[in-house]
């Protein structure tokens, strides 16, 4: 560690390469991944070959927790993690978790890379923690084992595993399910036994997990999409000049087309092959319903995240 430090601390008057490490938990093959590697390769490219970025994927270097402990005390320089356990860190941030945040697809990435955006990033401050961009992790939906669910009505009596947040158990309440937080290992066995009916999840996560072989009806109502996050450490920003923090902003927002790409690539996978086994799908496309049912939501939780709600709004 100490070596690493002296290296950085010595970068701005040498011309040798520093290598830094970014960490992640998912597959080499994953769309962070990629994202990753693509940020990497566009980060050497902008700084002519000084910074090179190693990727160590599939949780190398400890699980998320771990990682985003180790980014605050500088000893992994780089990481992608999701937003939703980063509300520890900034409460801002849990404003990604609310249901229906956004009108579409279209406007929820104009404004993650956007000015918004660029002010939740900053929401770190303070935190040992400096976001560069959002990462696409996908839109959540619900599958169970009893019924094709098409409006909320059809959510009423189901037994649906949650995370363990009260925000999560709110949002399924208002569906009318009977909201479960259990540990996401636990998922299959649950609803293979009817402990549970079902859960929910992004569409990669549902056929990767297997869920899709003990829960047959998938509901993609997209209620809710937190996305990733790619982070730096506050030591190694500190010690980028600012000519090099540029390159390493640049670099990052270049990455999320192709992040973004490969995670569109995959959901459409993961579709078809869970279309091959005989699932049910049902594609919601009036989300008037879905809205209306969680207006509880922001009355109970709004006022917190009042001020990203205004900007949102103009």
């Amino acid at each position: 560690m100490f070596v690493a430090v002296f290296a950085l601390a010595a970068c701005g008057n040498s011309d040798e390469t520093i290598t830094l490490k970014l960490a992640d938990n998912h597959p080499e093959d994953y769309p962070t991944v990629i994202g990753d590697k693509k940020f990497a390769e566009l980060v050497e490219e902008k700084t002519n070959g000084r910074y090179k970025i190693d990727v160590y994927a599939g949780g190398q270097l400890g699980d998320e927790k771990s990682v985003v402990e180790q980014l605050q005390l500088g000893s992994i320089d780089l990481t992608r993690v999701n937003a939703t356990p980063l509300t520890e860190f900034s409460e801002d941030i849990g404003v990604l978790s609310l249901p229906y945040l956004f009108k579409d697809e279209e406007s929820k990435w104009e404004h993650l890379n956007g000015e918004i955006g660029q002010e939740l990033l900053d929401s770190f401050e303070g935190t040992n923690l400096v976001g560069l961009a959002f990462y696409d992790s996908g839109e959540r939906s619900i599958y169970n084992s009893k019924r094709l669910v098409k409006t909320p009505e059809d959510m009423k009596g189901l037994k649906i595993r949650v995370q363990p947040s009260e925000l999560a158990v709110n949002i399924f309440e208002s569906f009318g399910s009977s909201a479960t937080p259990m540990e996401y290992g636990e998922v299959y066995s649950a609803i293979q036994t009817g402990v549970i009916d079902g859960a929910e999840n992004n569409l990669p996560s549902y056929y990767t997990s297997n869920h899709y072989e003990v829960a047959k009806y998938l509901t993609i109502n997209k209620y809710s999409g937190p996305p990733e996050i790619l982070m730096a450490s506050q030591s190694l920003w500190d010690k980028l000049s600012e000519e090099d923090k540029k390159a390493f902003k640049e670099a990052a927002l270049e990455s999320v087309e192709y992040q973004r790409e490969a995670w569109a690539k995959l959901v459409e996978e993961s579709k078809e092959a869970v279309i091959e086994n005989g699932n049910e799908i049902f594609e919601v496309t009036d989300f008037a319903p879905w809205r209306k049912a969680v207006e509880p939501i922001y009355e109970k939780h709004g006022e917190k995240y009042k001020k990203w709600l205004d900007k949102l709004e103009q």
